[in-house]
């Protein structure tokens, strides 16, 4: 077995329950494209975790959840306000731009986070054609930073989202680790705060290849409206599983007993990074070379580390470089990091220096 690494908790392995889960509807047959008993156990668990009006759609991955959700909620002419930061800017190889054919509007934040002075800044030229206009604001819980997002923050920018008759939509990719941090339900800081559409994660918490869209309330005219499209968005997007049972079954392992699995496997992976937020911050005050600008506040951590530090490190554990005009790493941890990895890249890392 190779050694577990800190590039990202996608590494991680799936989860044995998750397995059984799988191997427990591979009998028989059943109708597919979603009109099967695991997909319609799986429609009741959203109504369980998000509100009796959420509705959700399984798919195969998070940019694929993220691309058919903003579709839903914008026009051709439209776009959607994000940080510079964000995966949909950063990470998803131009797809919200090229398969949706969104602009987005980035405002540049220092923590991963927006604001609604923030997001405000790109709401401008209302109704003059030279300009896209804005519809959405996506933010991502927990951000591409690491941080968090309090219920509050999440509720100011949904209110500034709809009083300028735009939707909030909540990149959750990692929603898990956001709920075990926060102590708080998911409905807590998505539906009750005012939140549109939330791209749900499954994969990183210990799923194989599921993730889902959720319209957190089907029953409002908009909400009817994103229902409405995202079905067909789903199968014009390519993420429309034929056999979704497979993809259900997982949700339904991770998410189902108020999410019982998916916030273990979240506690798990934040105590983690606090064990290792904790460890760098004691090696950097005995070793000024390195910085830690960032609070660990869910599963990862982010120091600053000299280049020849970190190519050292690199030889024992793969991570990435997150920055490189300033040296800052990401370590991610996983829903399977143990007390012993992170004991032992601490050691690495204290070796290097």
């Amino acid at each position: 077995m190779s050694k577990r690494g800190f590039a990202s908790d996608n590494y991680a392995g799936v989860h044995p329950k998750v397995l059984e889960a799988m191997a427990l509807v591979n009998e028989g047959h059943q109708v597919a494209y979603g009109e099967d008993t695991e997909t319609e156990k799986f429609g009741e668990i959203v109504k369980e975790l998000f509100g009796k009006n959420a509705v959700g759609y399984p798919v195969f991955n998070g940019t694929g959840a993220n691309v058919i959700a903003l579709q839903a909620a914008t026009k051709r002419w439209e776009a959607v306000i994000c940080a510079q930061s964000a995966h949909i800017n950063v990470d998803e190889g131009g797809a919200p731009e090229k398969m949706a054919g969104l602009k987005l509007w980035t405002v540049e934040t220092s923590d991963g986070k927006l604001t609604p002075e923030l997001a405000a800044t790109q709401i401008f030229d209302v109704g003059v054609v030279h300009r896209a206009q804005a519809s959405v604001i996506s933010i991502t819980q927990t951000t591409e930073m690491g941080t968090l997002y309090s219920v509050s923050e999440i509720r100011a920018l949904a209110d500034l989202a709809h009083e300028h008759g735009m939707l909030l939509h909540l990149d959750g990719a990692r929603l898990s680790n956001a709920a075990a941090a926060l102590g708080k339900s998911f409905k807590e800081f998505t539906t009750d705060a005012g939140v549109d559409l939330v791209s749900l994660g499954g994969t990183k918490i210990g799923a194989m290849a599921a993730e889902a869209v959720i319209v957190t309330d089907g029953s409002s005219v908009r909400g009817a409206a994103l229902a409405e499209a995202m079905p067909f968005l789903r199968k014009t997007s390519m993420q429309l599983p034929s056999k979704m049972r497979f993809v259900s079954a997982q949700l339904n392992a991770l998410f189902e007993n108020h999410a019982e699995l998916a916030l273990a496997n979240a506690r798990v992976a934040n105590s983690m990074a606090d064990l290792l937020y904790a460890g760098v911050v004691e090696l950097a005050n005995k070793h000024p070379s390195i910085t830690v600008p960032n609070p660990t506040q869910a599963n990862a951590v982010f120091p600053i580390l000299p280049q020849e530090v970190t190519l050292r490190i690199q030889k024992d554990y793969r991570f990435y470089v997150w920055d490189q005009s300033t040296g800052q790493v990401r370590w991610m941890c996983a829903w399977d990091t143990t007390k012993e990895d992170v004991l032992g890249i601490l050691a690495s890392l204290e070796a290097a220096l």
